[in-house]
């Protein structure tokens, strides 16, 4: 007993725990690998160095068709090479741009006179740092003993993988369990032109040529990101929106959102569709297209098309079938342990159905599998209460319920929003808009009033949230939140005087940075 509780305190009984865990997995597999990974992106990635972790014998298989404008990348799935790291960074280019402008107000000498992005510049370097990204992970991986495949891994049976070496040889193995991490990428619309002359953000990040006037279309936040960036970089977006902007999100926060946009020069064509793309003598791209609020049909031209209509699972090389993996549409249907119509074979990341489709998701969620698989582990993925950023000048941050969906779920009588306007202080000098700079609390109505929802339009949003996302899931209430001393002067603390709530009518603007 004395041995025990030394071993505990130690730390090294976990270690024995793992050591005999993992020896117990290799002696009595009777198949390749104890763990196939299919897949090389955030989700699959993590998966595969926690199982190694624990002793298991790891195999990815992870190969990037490349895009019809003929754009590839390396590993490390979507995150890295085509979306959140490459968004950020354009993002970033994009807020320098304006600070230029500001460091004139605040008594810089720089002549803020036709200054414009050199967009190869731009490009070259943001793909420098990606492929640095690409060859860190690629050592981590080796280090980590994760044997990595760069091919398309498909099922022959349950426990049994196929797929071609680079010489063209085709090889198959046999896993215990196997986990599809594939992901997913943007889709096209069924229309004229759409695939040959436009792209989408797996190609802007990487584009040799300036985009010139874009047309974004869709307006989820993929779209609504890229519009902004590109603006923030001196060029001419226009959103074609088909229903209404942020599906999902917070109807209140969303159309404030585009307030902000259209307020920044970027316009938008409301209810309308994209019926075809053709090319023009001239080299420009004529888009036809219709509202369906009117009726009325419309075309105009522009340098480059940006489809931005969502994204499809990565199924159809899978042969899931083969394997009695059960889908719904182009998804992947698992439980509440991330397990598949077969019990042996799991799914993390985008390719799920019905989960948020967010890199720290996919991670978690293949760090826990892992644990649980090879570590004795019971603890499940929370996937409730998770909070996202939409990068746009002024940003969107929300974790938990949205307005509509408190009330539909608790009743209008039952909750109660706290709510106001504020000015950053850092705003002042360069006489920056704060128009839309906004914020609101989703509570309960009654006792401490837990806090089911917070949402923050402003500076450097997910930097405020993040915080906020952890006290929320432990569960704030505002009598927490308005008992706390806020950090001033900082646009976070405004969450600590949140005093006004829509039902009592007051005006939510405060006189002052101060007030």
């Amino acid at each position: 007993m004395m041995l025990l509780k030394s071993l505990r305190s130690s730390g090294s009984f976990r270690s024995v725990l793992l050591l005999r865990f993992a020896g117990s997995v290799r002696n009595a597999s009777k198949f390749d690998y104890d763990l196939v990974v299919l897949g090389g992106g955030s989700g699959g990635l993590a998966c595969a160095k926690e199982a190694v972790e624990y002793g298991a014998r790891v195999l990815c298989l992870d190969y990037v068709k490349p895009t019809p404008a003929g754009t590839k990348w390396g590993v490390g799935g979507t995150c890295v090479n085509v979306g959140c790291i490459p968004k950020k960074l354009m993002h970033q280019a994009s807020l320098l741009g304006e600070a230029v402008h500001e460091a004139v107000a605040y008594g810089w000498n720089v002549n803020d006179r036709d200054i414009k992005p050199d967009w190869k510049k731009l490009v070259k370097v943001v793909q420098n740092h990606i492929k640095s990204v690409n060859w860190v992970t690629r050592v981590d991986l080796r280090d980590k003993k994760v044997e990595y495949v760069n091919s398309i891994g498909s099922f022959v049976n349950p426990h049994t993988i196929k797929y071609k070496t680079k010489q063209g040889e085709l090889k198959q193995l046999t896993a215990q369990y196997v986990v599809i991490a594939v992901g997913g990428r943007p889709r096209y619309p069924p229309i004229k032109g759409a695939i040959e002359l436009g792209i989408t953000s797996d190609d802007i990040f990487s584009y040799e040529k300036e985009p010139g006037r874009t047309l974004v279309v869709g307006a989820g936040y993929v779209g609504l990101e890229c519009a902004c960036f590109l603006k923030g970089l001196g060029y001419d977006p226009t959103v074609m929106v088909r229903s209404i902007v942020l599906r999902g999100f917070d109807r209140q926060m969303s159309e404030f959102l585009a307030a902000m946009m259209t307020e920044r020069g970027i316009h938008f064509l409301n209810t309308t569709i994209p019926m075809g793309v053709e090319r023009t003598p001239e080299g420009k791209l004529l888009v036809q297209y219709r509202n369906t609020t009117t009726q009325t049909d419309g075309s105009d031209v522009f340098d480059t098309v940006l489809w931005a209509i969502g994204r499809k699972g990565l199924i159809e090389d899978l042969n899931l079938g083969a394997a009695g993996v059960q889908t719904y549409n182009d998804k992947v249907i698992v439980d509440h342990t991330e397990a598949t119509s077969v019990p042996h074979i799991f799914a993390v990341g985008d390719i799920i159905y019905g989960r948020p489709e967010l890199t720290p998701v996919a991670i978690l969620s293949g760090r826990l599998l892992a644990r649980r698989l090879f570590a004795g582990s019971t603890q499940l993925m929370d996937y409730t209460d998770v909070a996202t950023t939409v990068f746009t000048p002024l940003e969107y941050s929300c974790v938990g319920m949205s307005e509509e969906m408190a009330i539909e779920r608790l009743g209008a009588d039952n909750i109660e929003v706290f709510h106001g306007y504020y000015k950053p202080t850092e705003f002042f000098i360069p006489q920056k808009s704060f128009r839309h700079c906004y914020l609101k609390a989703v509570a309960e109505v009654s006792g401490d009033q837990k806090i089911l929802g917070l949402h923050y339009i402003g500076p450097v949003a997910g930097e405020v949230i993040q915080g906020f996302a952890a006290a929320l899931k432990s569960g704030l209430t505002v009598k927490t939140l308005l008992n706390t001393v806020g950090i001033h002067p900082t646009t976070a603390e405004e969450f600590t005087r949140l005093s006004i709530t829509k039902r009592s009518g007051v005006d939510p603007t405060p006189a002052s940075c101060c007030s």
